[in-house]
């Protein structure tokens, strides 16, 4: 269950000469790290023209890697169509994420039962993966406890991006009219997507510690692993419950509210 990944070298479409193989992983890997992206980033990204972008992009629609979606809007929305974006497909991250998903599976089913199943089961998940999200971000602390509080999130954001995660933080969209109330901290990357769809606790271990790590409450308002995609997590602009030294509170989605980030 390890967190970091290399980039993974597997081809996407086997009839392609070897130089478009290459080109093709480097668009679908560019989507996977970055998050839904349109051929003009794409192309700005990779240093190739348009044209080359959008031919390799419809191969890999073709293939059921990527699929065209409407980028969504916050405000009000200039004249013209909204452009479209390209995410990956359940198929495509499946290509990156394949090596150890039954292991991680097994060892967490294991983990239950020889707790006994049922709720001292879960129980035994819950403390397992707060004890491996919290031995992966204690190196984090130090970096987050040097910056300021409004920097934090996009220091959380580079530290998870070093093991794998692809993280961003951005100002959350703001109601009309006014301000933004905080940032959102997306992770376009999910190693262990897979494991979370059937133990939630990974995400729920890794939200606490998040609102820890921060020193403020929390929300997880989307997973990939609820099918979402992006992991999406909210950060208020002040941190309420801190000030009195009373433990922040953690919010997380459940699977019925999931799905409410931007694509």
């Amino acid at each position: 269950m390890a967190a970091h990944r290399t980039g993974d070298t597997r081809a996407f479409g086997p009839s392609a000469p070897e130089e478009q193989h290459g080109t093709r992983n480097r668009v679908a890997r560019s989507v996977l790290d970055h998050g839904p992206s349109t051929a003009a980033e794409l192309a700005e990204r990779l240093e190739l023209t348009q044209a080359a972008v959008r031919r390799h992009l419809d191969a890999l629609v073709a293939e059921g890697v990527v699929e065209p979606r409407e980028k969504r809007v916050y405000g009000s929305r200039g004249r013209g169509r909204p452009a479209r974006v390209f995410a990956l497909t359940d198929h495509g991250r499946n290509l990156f994420d394949q090596a150890y998903d039954q292991l991680a599976v097994d060892a967490l089913r294991w983990i239950a039962r020889a707790a006994g199943d049922g709720e001292r089961g879960r129980a035994a998940v819950a403390a397992f993966a707060r004890a491996r999200i919290t031995a992966q971000t204690e190196r984090y602390r130090a970096e987050l406890e040097k910056a300021a509080p409004e920097d934090r999130a996009g220091v959380l954001a580079r530290a998870l991006s070093r093991d794998g995660y692809a993280a961003t933080a951005r100002s959350a969209p703001a109601p009309a009219g006014g301000a933004p109330a905080g940032e959102q901290l997306c992770q376009h990357h999910c190693p262990v997507a897979h494991a979370a769809e059937q133990f939630p606790q990974l995400c729920e271990a890794e939200t606490e510690v998040f609102s820890r790590l921060l020193g403020t409450h929390v929300q997880r308002l989307a997973t990939i692993a609820h099918g979402d995609g992006v992991c999406t997590t909210f950060i208020p602009g002040t941190a309420p419950g801190t000030e009195s030294g009373t433990p922040p509170k953690t919010t997380t989605a459940s699977a019925s509210t999931a799905g409410r980030n931007p694509a």
